[in-house]
């Protein structure tokens, strides 16, 4: 089959590293992919955003499936797009979109469907938020209701920054229109875990664990990001508390969407916080996590084509998914400055002198002549499989020292014990 790949970050590259090897798939492409995704797949001068040009590609080329990547064409209704031209396409509507385009949506589907979530109120009017702030308690967490590339959670410690807060979120608009409302919500202390679920209309599997790292710095300091690294399993995701999420959350939310009328079919992204009062849903997310999908992707054993078409046509219930035994860790190469303003354009070396037992995926490069040069915040994912987490971090960090571009800033904490200095 001829498969097209929507996105051009690492979770795009892991998708179509992952498509390339299954025997029942003929040709991959990639809009806009990058030029790691390049060596596997035929990028095209498409953007993700460009979805008529999208659908008439894979008119046009008779593709069999479009996998949708990022969470922007998403909530822009791509899939109806290609649903309405008769074209097979992987990721849920505009309607189920909603889940990630919104916080607000997001949390009332929690509430009505009695899915456990933090206590939350909503404003538009800033003096209004600003002058019920300090109900909240501190630290507080301030969301952006729209899409903000992972970066609209902040987390005030005291009254002074919520307040600078709320007026850079809805006043200078930093996240543009999608800070027109905010979500204010109580602070949850506890472990930060995500899992990812394929869902048809019928089903809901989860995938195996991987454990998200997404400040900037070692230890959880300082901004959030998209994500600076994963691994899976995650040693925290234990059989009980898997049982707790499937009955607690999965379910439910399967049950929801079938009462809500939500024909969802994809994946589904649970971030989660595992409080000392039980797991609290923080967010979901309507596709593929990232980079836990690159950590994930790198120990699934069933073909991934065979899982996406099977939830197309409402059969994910007769797939068995296996996935390797062994564990994976995925750490990520930032641009200096990240996730606040960046330089592009710097030559990445030493990409080609990586141990066999490395997968590099790209996120945000581009071919710049013959040289290859960053052309993001996160740059590459540098992944491996071990015996265990430890042994699959170790090797990632030890050929890490063979990749060089101006600015490179990485965590030292993925998956191995920082504070010994191991």
């Amino acid at each position: 089959m001829k498969i097209l790949v929507v996105g051009g970050g690492g979770r795009e590259h892991a998708i179509c590293w992952k498509l390339s090897q299954e025997k029942n798939v003929e040709k991959v492409y990639c809009a806009p992919g990058n030029a790691g995704i390049a060596s596997l797949a035929e990028c095209l001068d498409i953007k993700d955003t460009e979805l008529d040009k999208l659908a008439d590609f894979a008119e046009a080329n008779q593709i069999d499936l479009t996998v949708v990547g990022p969470e922007v064409p998403l909530v822009m209704g791509i899939s109806d797009v290609f649903a309405k031209r008769g074209l097979r396409v992987f990721g849920p509507d505009a309607s189920c979109s909603r889940l990630e385009g919104s916080k607000l949506f997001s949390k009332e589907f929690f509430v009505r469907h009695d899915i456990p979530t933090a206590k939350y109120k909503e404003y538009t009017d800033i003096d209004k938020a600003i002058e019920e702030i300090d109900s909240f308690g501190y630290p507080v967490v301030i969301k952006a209701d729209g899409l903000a590339a992972g970066k609209g959670v902040v987390i005030p410690e005291n009254r002074e920054d919520a307040i600078d807060t709320l007026k850079m979120i809805m006043a200078d608009k930093k996240f543009g229109d999608a800070g027109n409302l905010v979500v204010v919500e109580e602070f949850l202390t506890g472990i930060e875990t995500s899992i990812l679920a394929f869902v048809d209309k019928n089903t809901i599997i989860p995938m195996e664990s991987a454990k998200d790292h997404k400040k900037i710095f070692e230890l959880e300091k300082g901004p959030n990001t998209g994500g600076m690294g994963t691994f899976s399993p995650s040693t925290i995701y234990t059989d009980d508390l898997a049982k707790k999420v499937y009955d607690e959350v999965l379910i439910k939310s399967l049950k929801g969407f079938q009462a809500d009328g939500l024909d969802y079919r994809g994946i589904l992204f649970v971030g989660l916080m595992i409080t000392s009062k039980g797991e609290k849903v923080l967010e979901f997310n309507c596709r593929f996590g990232d980079p836990e999908t690159q950590s994930v992707l790198m120990r699934l054993d069933t073909d991934l084509s065979e899982i996406m078409m099977a939830i197309t046509e409402d059969r994910l219930a007769d797939v068995d998914i296996k996935y390797s035994d062994d564990a994976a860790a995925c750490v990520v190469l930032a641009s200096g400055g990240y996730p606040e303003a960046y330089e592009k354009g710097k030559e990445i070396t030493g990409l080609n002198d990586v141990d066999d037992s490395i997968v590099v995926f790209h996120s945000g490069t581009k071919f710049d002549g013959n040289k290859i040069v960053t052309n993001g915040g996160r740059v590459l994912g540098v992944c491996s499989r071990g015996k265990d987490v430890e042994a699959a971090a170790k090797n990632v960090y030890k050929n890490i020292e063979k990749i060089s571009f101006k600015g490179m800033h990485y965590r030292k904490d993925i998956g191995v014990d920082y504070e010994q200095g191991k």
